[in-house]
């Protein structure tokens, strides 16, 4: 009974989590976002980008070791490689009028 409760927890926190910005979060918070990625593929992820720069597409990061297209695509809504700048934008010229 214990190890169900512990279970269930888990999958709660999975479905809560919010999307990331694999450009700009840190290791901790891309392995607890996304799903099939743990810390030391989410410190993979840190260290690519520091080395070769931002992602520009999400397929990009496939080039990170460990990293494959099922785990892409388990994760594909959570994955941001920008800022939302258009809603932001949207909201400044709304507070113009």
């Amino acid at each position: 009974m214990k190890k169900l409760g512990i279970i269930l927890m888990l999958l709660a926190f999975n479905a809560i989590a919010k999307p990331v910005n694999i450009n700009t979060a840190n290791a901790k918070t891309i392995a607890a976002s996304l799903q099939g990625i743990g810390q030391k593929k989410a410190e993979a992820i840190v260290k690519y980008r520091k080395t070769h720069g931002k992602f520009k597409t999400i397929k990009d990061l496939v080039k990170v070791k460990g990293i494959g297209l099922k785990t892409l695509q388990k994760n594909k809504g959570d994955i941001l490689i920008k800022a939302k700048e258009k809603s932001r934008k949207k909201k400044i010229k709304a507070n113009k009028k």
